[in-house]
Parts: C-alpha cells; structure tokens; sequence
C-alpha cells in the first residue's frame, strides 16, 4: 500500500533497483501519481526524477522534457526540500533534455536553442562552468552540420566541471567526432581508455563498442572488432534505450560478412522497431537495418524471409520498401527543421557502405537465422590466381572439364557447373551443336558425369548417403552408354563413400585424392556401430578391372579409372587399419596391417607405372598418415615433404594443401607447435589460392588453433578458433557437433584470457541449440555449467542462477556423474544468494547438502558455506553472526563427514578464517584474532601451495591486532616476519600488501 511518505519512497527505491524496461518505466508512472497525493515537494520530485530516469533509458527520452518541466517548477516555488542528490540531479537533466530535444523533429531548433539559453542562464546563476552547456552547443552543431569544428574546440578547450558527462561518454564524443572528421586511427587512439575498460560508467563502454565497430574493421584491427561486437551486443540486446547501438551492430554484421548474424539479432529485437520516443535513435536502427536488408537484395534474397515490424511476415523485398518510406521520411523530418541536409546525408553515406571483408569475419558465434545464407557467404571467395576461363563453345567445355577433372584441378568443380547449367537450359542441343561432338561423346555419357558431380557436391556437405546413391546413379547411366570402365570406377566409389563419415583418419577417397573433415560423428547405421567393408564386392570390383584392362582389342576402362578402383581399396584398408590400431607403442593388427600393405603397395605401383603423380603422392599420403598414427612421426614428415615436392615438380601444387594440412597435423602430435603453425597456415593459404572448395578449412583451422594456444599466442589461437567454428557452420547440421565442441575450447581460450564477457557471447550461442539436444547431452551441459559459471565472474548472478537451474534440472535425467548435481546446487545457491533471493538460495542449499550425502562434493559444499556466512554478515552486520557461525558449523560437518582429502587443509583453514572476518564484523575481535591464528597455523599444512592463503590470513590478524584491538606493536612484528617469509617464496606482489599494512600501522 503506498498510503504513507514512507512507503512510496520505500517503493522508489525499489523501484531503482530494477533493470530499466517498460514494468520499471510503468511503474514509476504509477510512483509519480502517488506522490502527487502527498503535498511533499521533496517526495514528488524524486518520484519526477525518477520516472525521467526510466524514459531515459526506455527509448522514451522525448517525454522528457514534459516531466522535467514538473520538477523546474517544484525547484523555483521549493528548492529547499530538495535534498543534495536531486538538487545536483536538476541541473544534470538540463543535458537529458537537450538531448531529447536536439533528438526530436518536431521540436523546432529555435526551441533547442532557446533551451541552451536557459541552460547557460541558470548554471552561471548557482555559479557553475559553462563546459557542460558547449558541450550541448558542439552536439547540435555536429548534428545540424553546421561550424562543426569551431563548436567542438569551443568545448573541448574547456575544464570539466562536476557536470560534465563522465569521462568516459566525453571520451566517445571526441572520438565519433574524429570518425565524422574521417580519421579513424585516432579516433580508436582516443577510445583506448575506454574501449580497454579504464574508464566505465554505466553505459560505457559498451555504447562505444558499437561506435567502433567499423573503424575498427576499416583499420584492419579485426580482433578487437570481433570482441567489441560479442561484449557490446551482448549489452545491447533488447534495450529500447540502446536502440541506436543495435542498429549499429546489425551494420557491422552486414558489412563484416555475417549476414545470418545480422538476420538474428534483428529477429532478437525486432520489438524496437516500435520505439517512438527516440526518433533519432530510431533513424539510426532503421539505417543500420537497411544496410543489412539492401545487402541481401543485392545478392539476390529478395525472397527470403525475415524479421521485421510485429504483426505481419516480411521478406527481404517488403522489408526494404518499408525501411525506405519510413526512414527515408524521418531524415526529410529532420533535415526539414534543421534547414540542412546533414542528417539524410549521413543517412545516405551508410546505406553507399558496401562490405569491407574479402571474407567473412569469423565471429565465433553460431547464427541459427537464415542457414542458406550461412552455408555460402553473402561475399564469394575467390580464388587468388589466374583462373581457368570458360570456353564458350560447348564441346570445349567439356573437354577441358575432363582434362582438368583427370588433373583433379580444382577449377573442374567450376566448369562442371557451368556445363550442368546450359545442358539443363539447352538439353540434347549443346552437345549435338558442339564443335566436335564426336569427342564429346552422347548426352546419356554427360548426364552420368553430371551425376558424379553432384555425388562429389553431397560428399563434400557430408551427406553420405546421398552421395553414394549418386554414384550408384552414375555408374547405371555409364553402363547404358556402353562406358563399362567409368561404370566400374562410379560403382567401387559408392562402396566406400559410406565409410568416409565414419573415418577417423579424414580421408575421403569418394572424392578422389580429397580429404574430409569428419571426425567420426556420421557413417554409422542405426544402432550407432561403424559400418564393415565389403570386401568381396572389392575384390569383385578389383577383378573385374583386371579383366576390362585385359580385354581383347584393347583396354575397356582408362588407366585413371583402374586407379581409382585401387584407390578405394587402399583407402578402405587404411579406414579398416585406422579403426584397429591400439595406442604406441603396441604393434597393429596384423590381417588389417598386412591389408593395408598389400593395397597401398598395389596402388603406389600402378599409379608409378602409369605416370600419374597425382595418384601417387595420395598412396604416399596413406602410408604417412598410418606412420604418424603409430608414432613413426619423423617417417611421416619425410613422406609428406616429398610428397609436396614431386607434387610441385610435376605442376599440381593444386594437390599440396593436403599434404601440408597432414604435415602440420603431424608437427603438432609430435609436439613441434611453432613450426606446425606455419605449414598449417601455409596449407590454408595455398587451399584458398586454389579456391579447393572441399578442402577441410574448418578441420586445419582447428589445429592452427591448438598449435597457437600451445604457443601462448592467445589472439591467433582465438582467430584460429573463431574462424574453425564458423567454417563448421557452413556445414550445416554435419558440423553442428563439431562447432559446438570447437566453440566450448573457444570459451575456455576466452575465459583464461580473461575476457569473460567475449566467452558468455560465445557459450550463449552454443546454447541457443540447445532445445534439439536430450537431457543426456553432455555437451550442451558442459556448455551450460561454463555459462553459469561466466555470468557469475560477470557478476550478472540472476542470470548465472538460472542457467545453474536449468542445468540442474538437465542433470536429473543422468544416471552417470552423480556428484555433477551436488556440485551444481552449491554453485547455484551461492549465486542466487549474491542475487538476493534468499529463499531459493536457502533451498539450493539444503539440496546441495542433502546431495552431499550422497554423491560428495566436499570443496564446493564447503566454499557454498563460507560463502553464504560472509554475505550474511555483510548484509546484516553484527545480527547476522549467530547465522554466519552456523554456516561455517556445516561447514566444519561437511569436512569431518568426508572421506580424507589431499586439500583437507585448505578446507579447514578457509572456514577460520571466514570465521575470523565474522567475528570482526560483530566486534568480537579477540575470539576474531583467534580464529585467524588458526587459519595460518592450519594453512602450514598445505606448504608452498598454501602461503598466498596464509599471507591473507596473517593481513587479516595483524588488521584486528593492530587497529581493533590497538597492539600495533604486536602486529607489526606479525607483518615483518611475514613480509621476510612471502620473499622468501617469490611471493613479491603478497609482500608489498604486507609491507604497506605495516607502514600504515606504524603512522
């Protein structure tokens, strides 16, 4: 009931506490109608101020100005009632309302200036700098695009004042001017503090995380753009208040590449598109949206549906007519009441941004919008070299398909396609019109070549199955045409495609020479077991290509087609080997060791005798990998470097990617990180210089990435990662597995670096799939436990609560790891404490001991308990002693019940110290300096491990020693003795606190 003055300031303060959004904004209306009953100016007016505070920050700021206009008259008729916070607040808010004003079209700028005016007026009557007032001077200016440059020295020359904006937001004012003056560098040079976390206020820096953004990428600092788009969005997201910086990140996602990212944050808020209180804020949105939206049009995805105002479904097409009428209008509005074209021209320079990225940039995050799009960037690579031109004639198209086909040229894949296109288009015609149809061959021979390539398209996305069934496909279309040999090389390909999703060595020999990125996740018949060779269709097929290549009157299959055929048994043995090869230094098997000889051997002698270097260099590659597998891996280096030479030698460096993506994988087993790195990147650079679509970007991306950390080299670690990620992405459901788990090492890289807030924005899209996985997913548990445990270090604990929730919740269906849930229900109770929700916190407790019991946790159990007793006297002081003892009590249970543990000392040590802060808090200092002599006697157990502890413990007696209980003689001896022992053990930075406590006691 907020029938009296006290419970409606009760109620204001309240309803401070709460995040700003529409219940606080409503609310506060409804605080203001109740104070307005009492005849107490102080009591309306913080009501007044506080509603003003809530439109400010709700994406209502044009409302502003009606409330302040309330509280400039309680101030003239009763200043005196106003205490010191809203009497400084007052003139604080003549900005606010600047800058609704400045931000309103419908608000004359005749009436913005004479609101300066008043502004200047009543600072220089209660005698204070004008800074504040420039500042406002040089924002208009800067809007209007007018003297621009004067206006802003006019400022800046000028002391801060106590109502100044922080330093931070002027620190982001004098960049943006720098961007709108068109020198980024030092723009990101006066940004530094803030942008690195130095200076902070309540906005920042997030609000300048999104204003860098671009510059950032303009200036090819491509790290720091990443990072600023994870931590400032993760901010933003779904605050009508920051509906300017939205916008903003949806640009960035749209001229960096990630277009699908972009889609998503825009179905996140697409309720902002109903922010009417913020008509410049809302120009912004609306342009960073149509950057976005006019992108996609381009590429042609006029169709493709997306999120836009509530109420109705749009498409790329509808939505940028509706963003042209309405933003369009909204900067006609401007320009019209400014009398200059600054606003619709800035408006007009965004939408001319075309992407800055010759390929995406990878964000590390997943984007579930749009999965079309995120399978083929909106920005094609393209190949770094001289490509192979397209003969405009049909027949010598073909024909230098297949010659380029034979070569495995990566171009081939390009002119296949562009075959498959005018033969559907043209049909029987192309190939009887060509200029030598004879050599061409029938129409019946191209539609079984055209389904071999799309059977090597479904290999490359992955899909098994399909892939197989094409081939099988091609091989009946060969056979009609009379092409027994091709008929022969399709069939024997099929028999081992479906291997290829269960190979754990990332071979595919369905594609040739051509490695896949699987990892064992597919390939794999209904009961989860991996699939047998069919060795008697093999050797079947073996025989029969002894019989085609004997044949009266010559050969019936081409040499490269009797080497495929032997190609697809060595790599079958080599799958079959590699699944039965026990840990070095144990010896293989010997039937699948002996099989893989045989069959490597064979296919190295018949690709020597036949002349094809290509065939060759792939059985040398079998056999290297099999050596690095075993532990051979200096044998295994030897063959690949020689692999990589004859391939050079012979004109195919097309063909070297591979063989130095195994190379490096072979460095990094071995240990060698520095030097794995390099021939990994070199493998990349060579692979996308041939524009080799099959090439396992996302799997060598992976390994960069781990050799990089290995290294210390966090930032090419985390590219390395990001880049792997997003490249399994494009796999589409194939790789979901793979991304998840590379972005799991992602977040941990991301959490040691201590950039907690990039890895939540990582973790976060893991989970965002996480509705399609089952209660025993344990990686999305993984995924989740590390969530809560990045909210908490973000000190976002109402969040990090509920994500320990629904992982507890996840956890009841487990039958394994039992003693995960009394783990989690301790970590949960504590952050739902540091949330304020004690009753729930209370019952996760008890749940966590009652776990306890049976599935022991003993640290966290115990870390739960002392914590719960420092919040406890924390909050309630002295009162809450009784309850605090109790805690550390179930604390020294918890121990004693326990089976014995190494860090038994660290447990008992920990609950006197807590006991010892408790005791100090309810002025009870000498059982307090008994209780820390305890710690540090208890922590000597624990030896060197134990001293960072025990120098706390003895900075905490020596501070009850020397100031509670007034012996700082006897404290300074404690700290002397402790500083000598601390340098003793290295410990320098423990020594310095001591010995700076020592000197203060002495003063």
């Amino acid at each position: 009931m907020l029938d009296t003055i006290d419970a409606v300031m009760a109620a204001l303060r309240d309803n401070d506490a709460r995040p700003y959004g529409r219940p606080r904004t409503v609310t506060a209306e409804e605080l203001v109608d109740a104070a307005d009953r009492f005849d107490d100016t102080g009591l309306r007016a913080m009501a007044l101020l506080e509603l003003m505070e809530a439109y400010e920050y709700d994406g209502e700021r044009s409302k502003a100005p009606v409330v302040f206009a309330r509280v400039l008259k309680l101030w003239d008729a009763d200043r005196g009632s106003f205490g010191e916070w809203a009497s400084q607040q007052v003139f604080w808010r003549f900005k606010w309302v600047a800058t609704s004003l400045l931000g309103t079209p419908d608000v004359p700028l005749a009436s913005v200036r004479r609101w300066h005016g008043e502004m200047r007026d009543r600072y220089r009557a209660a005698g204070h700098g004008l800074q504040p007032y420039y500042a406002q001077r040089f924002h208009l200016a800067a809007h209007i695009g007018e003297d621009v440059q004067d206006a802003y020295e006019l400022w800046a020359a000028r002391p801060r004042t106590e109502l100044s904006d922080c330093h931070a937001c002027e620190v982001r004012a004098a960049a943006s001017h720098l961007v709108r003056q068109g020198d980024d560098a030092a723009a990101l040079d006066a940004w530094r503090p803030v942008l690195s976390g130095e200076s902070t206020c309540a906005e920042e820096p997030h609000v300048s995380h999104a204003q860098a953004l671009l510059p950032l990428l303009r200036q090819g600092r491509l790290d720091e753009a990443r990072s600023s788009h994870l931590v400032g969005y993760r901010f933003a997201r779904g605050k009508s208040g920051l509906v300017r910086s939205v916008g903003q990140h949806i640009e960035f996602c749209a001229l960096s590449g990630n277009e699908p990212r972009g889609l998503e944050i825009l179905a996140e808020n697409r309720d902002l598109f109903g922010v009417t209180g913020d008509p410049s804020g809302q120009l912004d949105f609306l342009t960073g949206v149509e950057v976005l939206i006019a992108g996609l049009a381009r590429a042609g995805h006029g169709e493709l549906t997306v999120s836009g105002p509530p109420g109705r479904s749009w498409t790329v097409d509808t939505l940028l007519a509706h963003l042209r009428t309405e933003a369009d209008a909204l900067a006609a509005r401007f320009d019209a009441r400014n009398g200059t074209a600054a606003v619709g021209s800035r408006r007009r320079d965004r939408l001319a941004r075309r992407p800055l990225l010759a390929e995406p940039l990878a964000l590390g995050v997943r984007a579930s919008a749009a999965p079309e799009l995120a399978a083929v960037p909106v920005v094609p690579a393209v190949p770094v070299r001289e490509v192979e031109p397209e003969p405009e004639d049909f027949g010598a198209l073909v024909l230098r398909a297949r010659e380029l086909q034979l070569l495995g040229h990566p171009d081939a894949d390009r002119l296949w396609r562009r075959i498959g296109e005018r033969f559907t288009a043209g049909g029987e015609a192309e190939v009887t019109g060509a200029a030598d149809p004879d050599r061409v061959g029938t129409a019946g021979q191209l539609r079984a070549e055209l389904a071999e390539r799309r059977a090597h398209a479904a290999l490359d996305r992955e899909d098994w199955e399909e892939g197989a069934a094409e081939l099988r496909g091609a091989g009946d279309l060969f056979e009609r045409e009379g092409l027994a040999g091709r008929a022969l090389a399709a069939r024997t390909r099929a028999l081992v495609a479906v291997l290829v999703g269960n190979d754990p060595g990332d071979g595919d020999a369905s594609d040739e020479d051509k490695d896949g990125d699987g990892d064992g996740s597919g390939g794999s018949d209904a009961a989860g077991t991996a699939r047998a060779v069919d060795w008697a269709a093999l050797d079947a097929a073996l025989a029969l290509a002894d019989e085609l290549a004997a044949a009266p009157g010559g050969p019936a299959l081409a040499d490269d087609d009797y080497l495929v055929v032997l190609q697809c048994r060595a790599y079958a043995a080599h799958h079959e080997l590699v699944l039965a090869l026990p840990e070095p230094p144990e010896e293989p098997p010997a039937e699948q060791a002996g099989r893989f000889a045989r069959t490597v051997t064979a296919y190295r002698e018949a690709a020597a005798a036949r002349g094809s270097v290509r065939r060759l260099t792939v059985a040398r590659q079998y056999a290297a990998d099999v050596a690095a597998r075993q532990g051979r891996i200096t044998e295994a280096a030897e063959e690949l470097r020689t692999v990589i030479a004859e391939l050079e030698q012979a004109g195919q460096p097309w063909h070297t990617p591979r063989a130095y993506g195994l190379l490096g994988q072979a460095l990094l087993q071995n240990g060698e990180q520095a030097e794995a790195v390099e021939v990994l990147h070199r493998a990349l650079a060579a692979a996308a210089r041939w524009a080799d679509e099959s090439y396992p970007f996302a799997a060598t991306y992976l390994m960069a990435g781990h050799a990089s950390a290995h290294l210390g080299d966090t930032d090419a670690a985390i590219r390395a990662l990001s880049e792997a990620a997003g490249r399994f992405d494009r796999k589409g459901p194939a790789g979901a597995g793979d991304a998840a788990r590379t972005r799991l090492q992602l977040a941990d890289l991301l959490s040691t670096a201590d950039r907690p807030a990039d890895a939540v924005a990582v973790l976060e899209s893991v989970l965002a799939d996480a509705a399609a996985a089952g209660p025993e997913d344990r990686l999305f548990a993984q995924a989740r436990l590390d969530l809560a445990r990045g909210l908490f270090t973000l000190d976002e604990y109402r969040d990090s609560a509920e994500e320990y929730l629904r992982l507890a919740t996840a956890l009841e269906g487990w039958t394994e790891d039992l003693h995960l849930r009394t783990m989690v229900a301790a970590e949960a109770a504590v952050a739902l404490a540091l949330a304020d929700r004690w009753e729930a916190a209370h019952a996760a407790r008890s749940r966590a001991l009652a776990a306890q019991e049976q599935w022991p946790q003993t640290g966290p159990v115990s870390a739960m308990l002392r914590q719960f007793a420092r919040l406890v006297v924390q909050q309630e002081g002295p009162d809450g002693l009784e309850q605090a003892l109790a805690r550390l009590a179930e604390a020294d249970a918890v121990r004693e019940r326990a089976e014995p543990e190494a860090d038994a000392w660290y447990l008992r040590a920990s609950v006197h110290y807590e006991r010892a802060r408790a005791y100090a808090v309810a002025d009870r200092y000498e059982e307090a300096l008994t209780e820390a002599d305890l710690a540090i006697t208890a922590y000597e157990a624990g030896g060197e491990r134990a001293e960072t502890p025990r120098a706390e413990a003895v900075r905490l007696a020596a501070l009850i020693e020397g100031t509670d209980l007034g012996r700082p003689a006897a404290a300074r001896q404690r700290l002397a003795a402790a500083v000598e022992r601390c340098r003793a053990y290295g410990l320098e930075e423990a020594a310095e606190i001591l010995a700076d406590l020592r000197e203060r006691l002495a003063d």
